[in-house]
C-alpha cells in the first residue's frame, strides 16, 4: 500500500505563490507516475500537473502551464507543486496522487490520493 502526505496550500493573494509538497510511503517501487489535481466546489476533478519518476517527464494542463512547476526529489519520493501567479480561479482542494500505469493528466483509475489541501486566492 501507498501512503501520500500533503502539506502546503492556504490562503494567498491574487498574484502570489504557493507551494504545495506530497510525500509518498510504503510501496513507492510500484510506482510510476504522481501529480496533483484539483477540485473546486461543483466541479469536476481535473489533472494539472504531473512527473514521471523515471526519466522525469512533466505535463501540465492548459490553464497552469508557464504557471505551476512540478519537481521532484526521487530519493525521498516527494514532490511539489510550485505555484505562482495564482489567481481567484485556482481556488481548489489540490490532491497528490501517485499511480502505476502511465502518466497522464487523466484521474488513474488505480490511483492512491492523499487527504487534499486547500487553496484559495483571495
Amino acid at each position: 500500500h501507498v501512503q501520500l502526505v500533503e502539506s502546503g496550500g492556504g490562503l494567498v493573494q491574487p498574484g502570489g505563490s504557493l507551494n504545495l509538497s506530497c510525500a509518498a510511503t510504503g510501496k513507492t517501487n510500484v510506482l510510476n507516475c504522481m501529480g496533483w489535481f484539483r477540485q473546486a466546489p461543483g466541479q469536476t476533478r481535473e489533472g494539472v500537473a504531473s512527473i514521471a519518476f523515471f526519466g522525469g517527464m512533466t505535463y501540465y494542463s492548459d490553464s497552469v502551464k508557464d504557471q505551476f512547476t512540478i519537481s521532484q526529489d526521487g530519493a525521498k519520493n516527494t514532490i511539489t507543486l510550485q505555484m505562482n501567479s495564482l489567481k481567484p480561479e485556482d481556488s481548489a482542494t489540490y490532491y497528490c496522487a501517485a499511480w502505476a500505469v502511465g502518466c497522464t493528466l487523466v484521474v488513474p483509475v488505480y490511483g492512491h490520493w492523499g487527504q487534499g489541501t486547500q487553496v484559495t486566492v483571495s
